[in-house]
């Protein structure tokens, strides 16, 4: 594997950068004083300030591997990039690049027709609208998709969906005009990879019930949100149907691989930000005489910490170096080990951060309460910690016959 990242590749990475430091880092305090005022469900004017200003810039899309719509970045190429955006919670949707934007829209660069890229696609990828991920359901443990029990059923030139969904991503946002739905719409099919499909839903269309926003741990990450959705006999036409029936496990592959390197990656920029932070701290702190960063326990946090986000950031890099050059299945067990490593890395990190503030780090204060409790949702995103683990062993017993 070559570290090196050519020319063009550094260079963008330095305009992200400089991004950041000019324009997201000062926008945070207005971005969430905004939410706190009127209506939070809204989006911010700040957030369309900083978008129409990475447009002018040129910082825009820059996910889409294998695809000339982005910035015609490989996984591998991206992933740095990435990991700047993540730290901050404004920076990913202000260069468009944000989930579960990204995941939509590279399903629909892969597997749509050229009409619903036309109708969808396009309007995502200018920023113009934003859109929802509907998978996961309460009443079955959805860490075994094929348990998922919503119904897409085929009557005449249209499908009827049914089910009750929750933890769907970014509903609680008006500008969401879309929503990627997955359910079984043959469940007697002896193969159970083969009895789910994906399907377009229309925000608009009748029987689509949000039933309640769903906070993460205090949590309502407003204005984009989690919900619980309830459709009753929700008719969509027959061609909003992705790829074919049948074909939802192939499509969930597809899109899960890309967005775990992104997830990893903006996770260990988050990671990076709370060491600089404790670092910061520590040494303008004083407690029995003196500076914080003068005690052992201290310093010993602060070096495990780095060690671990490196350890995070060099297979994460691998992971996305093998999808690029091997394919995504070849990754896998590269994927399934950073999907754990990540999250469980920057929840350590944060958590020694949390510490250093003191009673500070458990505030909204600093952004150490929130950066905690995304990092730990993500245990469970993309599927929890111990189905990647379960996959890691057996894919090493392969190995031991």
């Amino acid at each position: 594997m070559d570290f090196d990242f050519p020319p063009r590749v550094r260079e963008l990475q330095a305009r992200v950068q400089a991004f950041m430091e000019a324009e997201i880092y000062p926008a945070e305090a207005r971005f969430h004083r905004e939410v706190a005022e009127g209506d939070r469900w809204q989006p911010t004017a700040v957030m369309e300030e900083l978008k129409a200003k990475a447009k002018a810039a040129g910082l825009w899309n820059l996910f889409l591997p294998e695809s000339d719509l982005g910035a015609g970045l490989t996984n591998l190429e991206y992933a740095p990039i990435c990991e700047i955006l993540g730290r901050s919670i404004l920076a990913p949707e202000a260069l468009n690049c944000s989930a579960p934007d990204t995941g939509n829209m590279e399903v629909l660069v892969r597997y749509g027709t050229e009409a619903q890229k036309k109708q969808w696609l396009e309007p995502l990828l200018n920023g113009e609208i934003r859109s929802c991920f509907a998978m996961t359901e309460p009443a079955v443990a959805s860490s075994d998709a094929t348990n998922i029990e919503s119904r897409i059923e085929r009557d005449g030139d249209h499908y009827v969906l049914n089910g009750r969904k929750w933890w769907t991503s970014g509903i609680g946002d008006p500008r969401a005009k879309i929503i990627i739905f997955m359910g079984k719409s043959d469940p007697t099919n002896p193969d159970r990879y083969r009895q789910q499909s994906m399907i377009l839903v229309p925000r608009d269309t009748p029987g689509v019930k949000v039933i309640r926003m769903l906070p993460i741990m205090g949590y309502d990450d407003a204005p984009h949100g989690h919900a619980e959705v309830l459709f009753e006999n929700v008719r969509v036409p027959a061609e909003n149907m992705l790829l074919g029936e049948g074909r939802g496990f192939e499509i969930a592959q597809g899109r899960l691989g890309p967005g775990r390197i992104h997830h990893c990656m903006r996770t260990i920029g988050l990671a990076e930000r709370a060491l600089e932070m404790m670092c910061r701290r520590v040494q303008s702190r004083v407690a029995f005489g003196k500076r914080i960063s003068e005690f052992d326990t201290t310093l010993e946090r602060i070096a495990e910490s780095r060690m671990m986000i490196e350890q995070a950031r060099l297979l994460t890099l691998k992971a996305a170096w093998m999808m690029d050059t091997a394919g995504n299945k070849e990754a896998r067990a590269e994927i399934a080990m950073i999907k754990v490593i990540a999250p469980n890395m920057a929840c350590q990190v944060i958590d020694w951060a949390i510490q250093a503030h003191g009673g500070g780090g458990l505030s909204d204060d600093f952004p150490l309460a929130y950066a905690y409790a995304w990092s730990r949702a993500l245990r469970f995103a993309d599927g929890p910690d111990e189905v990647h683990r379960n996959q890691i062993a057996r894919l090493e017993l392969r190995k031991h016959p």
